[in-house]
């Protein structure tokens, strides 16, 4: 189970990052805005509108690495199922996934697992399978070997 404390960890440090960058950005952009407001003149109204719209898209983007947060939180590393749910770490005879949040790869005690969404493709083709269930994705086929 230690394997899966350790990715649940590191997907828990890939969304907190996130979110440390984006409140980062944020506060840079509005300093930006503030600054130009003092400055006055005719171009400022332009470039204002520009760090507007960045504001707007990096407040969403926090948003969403905070809803990452959120369903991470929903997740225990000791939960066993037989079946593929949220937290299962999945073995197959391709790759490893791990179904939590897209996180992309995580290399932990020598085993590579792709952190994974589950309203994602592969996600949901995961989703309520066990042990032994062939898949097929992007024509490939492959075998759940475990589900941990």
């Amino acid at each position: 189970m230690k394997i899966k404390s350790d990715v649940l960890q590191a997907c828990f440090d890939y969304a907190n990052k996130r979110i440390t960058n984006y409140k980062n950005e944020i506060e840079t952009i509005k300093d930006s805005i503030e600054s130009n407001d003092k400055g006055g003149g005719d171009d400022d109204a332009s470039g204002n509108g520009k760090l507007f719209n960045d504001l707007e898209k990096n407040s969403q983007h926090l948003i969403d690495a905070q809803k990452m947060l959120d369903s991470l939180e929903a997740i225990s590393p000791k939960m066993v199922s037989d079946t593929v749910v949220l937290g299962s770490l999945v073995k197959t005879t391709s790759n490893n996934f791990y179904i939590s949040i897209s996180a992309g790869k995580i290399d932990i005690e020598n085993l590579s697992v792709f952190a994974i969404s589950p309203g994602s493709p592969i996600g949901m083709l995961l989703k309520n399978k066990t042990k032994g269930s062939l898949i097929e994705f992007n024509g490939n086929t492959f075998t759940i070997t475990e589900v941990i």
